[in-house]
C-alpha cells in the first residue's frame, strides 16, 4: 500500500468532517444574530431623517416662535438705520452671513416676479424695498434658522440639515400658502408674519409664517 493511499481519509468520514464545519459554522452565525423587532429601539429604520415628517413636527413650533419674535417692520427698519450692529443683537438670530430677523407688517401688494412681491409698508422709508415670497419655489433657510434652536449637530451630516430648512419651507407652503391665491395679490393688502435675513438692510426678502389678505 502506497503512503498516499494510507493516510487519504475515507469518503465517509470526509462527508462527516464537512457536516460538522457546517454546524459549527450555523452555530456561530446564530450566536451572532440579533433578532430586532420592526418598530422596537433597535429597528435602524427609526433612525433614518425623513424630511417630511421633520416639516410636519417642526414647522408649528418655528411658526409659533416667528410669531412671538417678530417685531414692527418700521420699528426694525427705524433701528436698523439708527445702529445696525445694535439693531442685529436686539432683533436678529445668528446665522452665518446675516442675521435672521422676525418682523410683522401690512401693506399692499405690488407688481409680482416668480411669485415675489414687492409689498408697500406704510412707514417705512422708500429706500427700503420690501419683498415677500409666495412660491412656487420657497428658497433660503430662514425658517430653520430664525429661533436660534436649531442647529446643525442635531443632525447627521450637510445634507440632512439643508433637507430639514427645505422641508420647513415645503410645510410651510402647505399650512400657510396653499390657504390664498398667490397669483391674484397685486393692489391687495395683506397682513404678513415672516423672517429675513439681513444681508442688505435697503432690501429684505420674508418669507412667511403667517399671510393674511384682508
Amino acid at each position: 500500500m502506497s503512503a498516499k493511499a494510507a493516510t487519504a481519509s475515507p469518503p465517509g468520514l470526509r462527508r462527516a468532517l464537512a457536516g460538522a464545519a457546517v454546524l459549527v459554522l450555523l452555530g456561530a452565525m446564530a450566536l451572532d444574530t440579533k433578532i430586532v423587532k420592526i418598530g422596537s429601539a433597535g429597528d435602524v429604520r427609526n433612525a433614518v431623517f425623513s424630511a417630511a415628517d421633520y416639516g410636519k413636527s417642526e414647522f408649528p413650533k418655528v411658526q409659533a416662535d416667528v410669531e412671538t419674535r417678530a417685531a414692527d417692520a418700521v420699528t426694525v427698519a427705524t433701528a436698523i438705520a439708527k445702529d445696525r450692529a445694535t439693531a442685529e443683537k436686539e432683533y436678529g438670530v445668528p446665522a452665518g452671513v446675516g442675521p435672521v430677523i422676525s418682523v410683522k407688517f401690512a401693506g399692499v401688494v405690488g407688481e409680482g416676479k416668480s411669485g415675489i412681491y414687492k409689498v408697500a409698508v406704510d412707514g417705512l422709508p422708500d429706500t427700503l424695498t420690501v419683498r415677500v415670497q409666495t412660491g412656487p419655489a420657497i428658497n433660503g433657510t430662514e425658517l430653520r434658522d430664525a429661533t436660534g434652536k436649531i442647529t446643525f449637530g442635531q443632525f447627521t451630516n450637510q445634507i440632512e440639515y439643508q433637507d430639514a430648512g427645505s422641508a420647513l419651507n415645503n410645510e410651510m407652503k402647505k399650512e400657510v400658502l396653499t390657504k390664498v391665491d398667490t397669483g391674484a395679490l397685486t393692489g391687495k393688502t395683506i397682513a404678513v408674519v415672516g423672517a429675513f435675513k439681513l444681508v442688505n438692510p435697503k432690501s429684505w426678502l420674508v418669507t412667511p409664517v403667517r399671510l393674511d389678505v384682508k
